[in-house]
């Protein structure tokens, strides 16, 4: 059997280095460990209405700010099965916070 002798430790230690860091490199993209992920939950509040409330109100003040407070009422009116003519007061509304 014949014995391999290393002639300059530099070069070894460095291509082990880089042999290490690519073989975690390649273990670490088929097993999934640097891959992102998005959430799909959504947060909500549960309000309860008040008299003289509005959706629009409603959606302006606990709806995420970024987006169009129409599509946030509109939202509101689909997740509560309700709309602007049928709101009562006492009656509790969820009203998404987040992404829609």
């Amino acid at each position: 059997m014949k014995r391999y002798r290393i002639a300059n430790k530099f070069r070894f230690i460095t291509s082990m280095v880089i042999v290490m860091l690519l073989g975690f490199a390649i273990m670490t993209a088929f097993l999934g460990f640097g891959r992102a992920t998005a959430s799909d939950k959504r947060s909500f509040v549960t309000v309860r209405v008040e008299q003289g409330d509005t959706l629009w109100d409603l959606a302006s003040a606990y709806g995420p700010g970024n987006y169009d407070i129409r599509r946030v009422v509109y939202e509101i009116e689909q997740i509560n099965n309700v709309s602007a003519s049928t709101l009562q007061p006492g009656q509790l509304l969820t009203i998404p916070t987040d992404k829609l």
